[in-house]
């Protein structure tokens, strides 16, 4: 029996209507940009699996880290110990960080990676004697799918069954160059009637909206006023974190840094799950006591597993090299002369990208999770080429070890997507 016949025994997938849709490729091996199926198809991975493998499959460099981890220190609780992985990555992480960031704690996924900024949030107001229930976001933002996490997020399609339950949030819009004024007015209505803790945002660009950018001029001005009303502000670098924009994290575009910072996806170049949330020197303090409750007791079992940490070391050491950085200005280049290629088609909306990070808005009517949007993928699937479209977007997110020849198989594909579509 196939590989794929027995996952249907068994397996529940995230994101799928079983019923409609039960299949699932089967995938024996993955190396650099390419995945391979038990019948032997390749595709290349041009989302770097959600965004996470961003250094190729099974990077030999990273292999190598994390194998001799394993033979040195397996796990450790980390409530009562600490070790050399967890140390060192705190140190190589705050040398690349924006430069308030000055505290590490670790998570395992990048939905608790927000779900511990919140809480850092929202207790750092309770142990100052505050109490502030109510969170910024912006509209059509996607935050992670555990309940704070999913709270602050916009996009129905996650939450529909849910919203019942949520914490209490109130959405502006993303800024376009040109509505940063009426934003600030909102906002003003906002914070004369409400008691807010924090405001989350994904920097520059909204991944699960579509990779729709905003802009940094605008966002400065919207983290400047929640500054200067004492609110805290949460930077969610989940999807932009780690060189995909073009710099080590899309804040670095911003010159006003967020009080809080969260971390997944390529933190682990895809190897193994770990997230952070990074925070200031300030934000650490609100903790100090001596009353005990007014510590942070949000624990994972898994925090600062020594493996993963060695394998984050070793992807921090790649994205800082020479030869990642210049790659990442190849395929910046590349997606910019492919765009100009496409912008004008009939079929094509708009385009836009940033960074590794490119997309085009197909000019037709598409549901998120739709027959025509399955039909795409396939198209593409059948093409050797792994492409995963958000409704009517079509998006493009390298690894950074992707060849120039494989990137241009990419782009082939979809210009023949754009002829029949």
């Amino acid at each position: 029996m196939s590989l794929k016949e027995r996952d249907k025994k068994h397996l529940w997938h995230p994101l799928r209507q079983h019923h409609l849709n039960p299949e699932s490729i089967a995938i024996t091996k993955a190396k650099d940009c390419i995945l391979t199926d038990e019948d032997g198809n390749e595709y290349i991975d041009a989302i770097s699996s959600w965004y996470t493998c961003m250094y190729g499959h099974c990077n030999d460099y990273i292999v190598e880290a994390t194998y001799r981890q394993m033979q040195q220190l397996d796990h450790v609780m980390f409530s009562d110990f600490t070790h050399e992985p967890a140390v060192k990555l705190s140190e190589e992480l705050i040398k690349i960080l924006p430069h308030n960031q000055n505290k590490i704690y670790f998570n395992d996924n990048g939905s608790t990676a927000v779900e511990a900024g919140i809480k850092m949030a929202l207790q750092y107001y309770f142990n100052k004697g505050e109490k502030r229930t109510l969170f910024m976001a912006f509209e059509n933002g996607f935050h992670g799918d555990t309940f704070g996490a999913m709270s602050v997020s916009g996009l129905s399609v996650y939450n529909g069954p849910f919203e019942d339950f949520l914490i209490d949030v109130k959405r502006i819009p993303t800024p376009d160059g040109k509505n940063h004024h009426e934003i600030l007015k909102i906002l003003e209505t906002f914070t004369s009637n409400y008691k807010i803790a924090g405001f989350i945002y994904e920097p520059l660009i909204q991944g699960a909206a579509g990779m729709k950018t905003h802009d940094a001029k605008g966002l400065n001005k919207i983290l400047d006023f929640f500054k200067s009303h004492d609110i805290l502000t949460i930077a969610d670098e989940v999807m932009t974190g780690f060189g995909k924009t073009g710099k080590y994290f899309a804040s670095d575009y911003i010159e006003t840094k967020p009080d809080i910072m969260c971390f997944s996806k390529a933190l682990t170049a895809g190897l193994l799950p770990m997230a952070i949330t990074s925070c200031t020197q300030d934000i650490y303090k609100g903790f100090l006591s001596d009353n005990v409750g007014d510590g942070f007791f949000h624990c994972h079992t898994y925090s600062a597993n020594p493996v993963a940490c060695a394998t984050a070391i070793a992807g921090i050491e790649l994205l800082t090299s020479k030869e990642i950085q210049s790659n990442i200005k190849r395929i910046e280049k590349s997606h910019e002369l492919f765009r100009m290629k496409v912008n004008h088609h009939s079929n094509v909306k708009s385009t836009r990208h940033l960074g590794v990070i490119f997309a085009l808005d197909l000019n037709i009517a598409m549901a998120r999770y739709g027959d025509l949007r399955d039909k795409l993928l396939k198209f593409f699937m059948d093409r050797g080429v792994f492409l995963r479209p958000l409704g009517n977007t079509i998006y493009i997110q390298v690894p950074y070890v992707i060849s120039e020849e494989q990137l241009q198989k990419v782009y082939k594909v979809i210009e023949e997507a754009l002829e029949i579509v």
